[in-house]
């Protein structure tokens, strides 16, 4: 299925140079994959297949001549850090953030200082997520919050945190809940419900008994509305995010993750565009990519009131989101009930759109329209086997030329070579044994000292951009701090033709490799 809606008249422009959570745009060879696993699967509300993690945390070093890793690290105490299942890197610091999935209890939030031979020390005591299945994390522009979500109850909860260091100060200091205080309607699956990897009419109807947020995702222009896909509702919920306070203040507005047709959709993750005026959002539970223009002037009208103190409900029922086009995850014949949607990215150079599927067993690449009245818009570039079964998430490396996709059910993560050119991928050969792996981690090692780190294809890049100007992510696209993003308009233009030159280089290299390999 691809359906497209009109665009308004209005062009989408282009954002400030920002990437995505899983591609740092700093070009750095240095980076560790931060890799978590299932350890206790009787506390999941999903049912996995695989092996059962005896330690939860692996440590890899990554090679970019060739794509492979090298394993440095495997530790959590699997009673302790029992079933991590998401993780954040800070934006600035050495130190990355995991949190627990326990449909049973409260996840806990762990900090961890990341050293260059991939050792892992504790950052203070883990802090109480405030809800159950806590499934994403995001850090606010300012580096003063962290927010979490939590998918089996549905609460979203604000922590404060240290951000000249980036410590969890705990706790939690603001929670919403779309339940307003009701109990759950679903039992849990070891309690007689259902298995929520399952797809059937019966399974969706237990699922979406009950709201399931599912991230949280701040917008990239004024970092002021938070944006919930809630998959039990086929909703998106728009809040206004009060960032003086650290609270979710206000819900403004819902409106739907797709067409409307009657059948679920179940929107998962969402993410914006780095250049474009556009988020993309993935159903988990149709297999498809809901396509949003995004309202930048209702966004700093939002920005704008709550900057000047006004009463901010003037603002509900206004959507900063309008659907522009539908389209599907997995071929046309394929049935939906054997499919679920895991992960959606934009790739860094903003040229395509990336998403996995779990039951057809693919990684599924969109070009993205990059001029015209459709600019933002998706084609097919194809579907691609993953070498194994149930990708729950995948990473690029920084180079966005390498592709690491976590196969939860078969017990293995495979790097693919991606083209740069065409968005077409390949199998690099290189495969590791992972016990249920739920999520990896790109983690560049930050240096403080050089003015200039050296990029992979031998370009220097200003030490500015040692730092990621976002917040991972999954998913995230935040902006960094205003001292790292508020550049003069010359040095934008001139990381933005650092940046387009070394792509260009790379996309040369690789087609020389390809025709070498031809000959």
């Amino acid at each position: 299925m691809n359906t497209t809606l009109s665009h308004q008249s209005s062009e989408i422009s282009a954002v400030s140079n920002n990437w995505s959570d899983d591609a740092s745009s700093d070009g750095n060879d240095d980076q560790l994959f931060f890799v978590t696993s299932y350890s206790d699967f009787d506390k999941l509300a999903h049912g996995p297949r695989g092996s059962e993690a005896k330690m939860s945390l692996y440590v890899y070093k990554f090679n970019p001549n060739d794509g492979s890793l090298v394993l440095l690290n495997i530790q959590g105490d699997p009673q302790k850090v029992m079933n991590p299942a998401f993780s954040r890197y800070h934006p600035e610091k050495n130190v990355v953030y995991t949190c627990t999935e326990n449909c049973l209890e409260n996840g806990l939030i762990y900090a961890y200082k990341l050293g260059p031979d991939g050792s892992l020390e504790q950052f203070g005591e883990p802090v109480d997520a405030g809800g159950t299945s806590t499934c994403y994390l995001t850090i606010d522009r300012a580096h003063k919050n962290m927010l979490a979500v939590n998918y089996w109850d549905s609460t979203l909860a604000v922590i404060p945190m240290d951000p000249a260091t980036g410590a969890l100060k705990g706790p939690v200091k603001h929670m919403y809940d779309p339940k307003q205080g009701k109990k759950m309607v679903a039992p849990a699956r070891t309690s007689g419900g259902c298995n929520h990897s399952d797809n059937d009419d019966s399974t969706i109807q237990m699922r979406q008994a009950d709201p399931h947020s599912h991230a949280l995702v701040l917008d990239p222009f004024v970092g002021t509305v938070a944006y919930v896909p809630d998959l039990g509702k086929d909703l998106i919920r728009e809040f206004f995010y009060d960032s003086a306070k650290g609270a979710i203040a206000l819900e403004m507005n819902v409106l739907p993750s797709g067409l409307c047709t009657g059948k679920p959709d179940g929107p998962r993750y969402f993410q914006f565009h780095p250049k474009f005026n556009v988020g993309y959002v993935v159903n988990e539970l149709s297999s498809t990519v809901a396509v949003f223009e995004v309202d930048r002037r209702l966004l700093t009208e939002i920005k704008n009131a709550a900057k000047n103190g006004e009463d901010m409900n003037r603002f509900k029922g206004r959507s900063t989101l309008r659907l522009v086009q539908s389209i599907a995850t997995i071929p046309s014949a394929f049935p939906n009930t054997m499919n679920t949607c895991g992960r959606i990215c934009v790739h860094k150079s903003g040229r395509f759109v990336v998403v996995s599927n779990r039951g057809h067993q693919s990684i599924t690449v969109y070009r993205v329209k990059s001029s015209g009245p459709k600019r933002g818009e998706l084609t097919t570039v194809g579907y691609y086997h993953t070498r194994g079964e149930t990708p729950r998430h995948f990473q690029f490396d920084n180079s966005g030329q390498y592709l690491i996709v976590a196969n939860q059910d078969t017990d293995s993560i495979a790097v693919f070579n991606f083209n740069l050119s065409n968005g077409e991928l390949k199998y690099s050969g290189n495969e590791y044994r992972v016990p249920s792996p739920n999520f990896v981690c790109c983690c560049p090692t930050y240096q403080d000292d050089d003015s200039h780190i050296p990029a992979s294809n031998g370009i220097p890049t200003p030490a500015i951009l040692s730092r990621k100007e976002t917040s991972e992510s999954e998913e995230s696209t935040l902006l960094g701090k205003d001292t790292f993003v508020a550049h003069k308009e010359g040095e934008r233009q001139l990381m933005d033709e650092l940046e387009k030159a070394r792509m260009e280089i790379a996309e040369l290299k690789q087609m020389l490799a390809n025709k070498m390999l031809l000959q």
